[in-house]
């Protein structure tokens, strides 16, 4: 009988663009859930003082360990190479990009 493999959920780093014009980064396992999680007030602090607009860009990553690693370095770029990787992995239009 064969092992098993562990099934994991991929994470996601995302960027979110906010009512100032700044971008906030964070991680999910579901970018939808967690960014109608900030429209609605409920995310974290920051996006409840800064209205999140848009949903810019959501990146995969095998496991959360790997997302919080690359979640530190996206948040210690600039605000334009944040604009450009958000470029780079630009969400599909979609409804929820707006919502």
């Amino acid at each position: 009988m064969r092992p098993m493999a562990a099934t994991t959920k991929p994470w996601f780093v995302y960027l979110i663009e906010c009512a100032d014009r700044s971008i906030y980064t964070g991680i999910a396992v579901d970018v939808a859930a967690r960014f109608a999680a900030h429209r609605a007030g409920k995310g974290a602090r920051y996006t409840r003082s800064h209205p999140p607009l848009r949903l810019l860009a959501s990146i995969e990553y095998p496991d959360r360990s790997a997302a919080a690693r690359a979640e530190y370095r996206v948040k210690r770029l600039s605000a334009a190479a944040k604009r450009e990787l958000a470029r780079e992995h630009a969400v599909e239009d979609r409804d929820d990009r707006q919502a």
